[in-house]
């Protein structure tokens, strides 16, 4: 890799543990779906709820490498290996900005770059926080996309 990269700056929760090494890094950029839905347990509330996101990942010098889309939340490399992964903590990235997030990964599909993908870490938020725009009965089923950029780490064990 031409950049080394430092979790020093990331909240704890986020950081991923020893004996892994970066070997990809990616910039990821578009929309996340959300729909006006019934709140759990409380009836006759609403509220937005994440559906899924839609993205081009890309390197550091901007050449497309991939997509991240979902249901299941799904990286995809151009090379066609894929890796779905379950969530292991968020933590806060400022105010307007979806928060920081890390994931371990399941095995991966396909052989490529995302094969032996052992964490992804989600840091340098911008947007994707769920619509301001009230979410009550009369608008229930209603969805929206909201735009944001995120870093993509990809880990692997040493």
């Amino acid at each position: 890799m031409s950049t080394m990269y430092s979790q020093d700056s990331l909240p704890d929760a986020v950081k991923v543990p020893s004996g892994n090494k970066v070997v990809l890094q990616t910039v990821g950029a578009g929309e996340i779906l959300y729909e006006c839905r019934p709140k759990k347990d409380m009836p006759g509330q609403f509220e937005w709820t994440f559906v899924g996101p839609d993205a081009v990942l890309k390197d550091r010098s901007g050449m497309q490498v991939g997509r991240y889309y979902g249901p299941p939340a799904t990286w995809e490399s151009s090379d066609g290996s894929k890796v779905t992964a379950t969530q292991v903590a968020v933590a806060p990235a400022g105010t307007g900005n979806i928060p920081y997030q890390l994931v371990k990964a399941n095995p991966a599909t396909g052989m490529g770059a995302m094969t032996q993908t052992t964490y992804i870490q989600r840091v340098a938020t911008r947007g994707g926080v769920a619509p301001a725009e009230a979410c009550d009965m009369s608008k229930a089923g209603a969805k929206q996309k909201v735009g944001y950029q995120a870093d993509y780490i990809f880990w692997k064990a040493n």
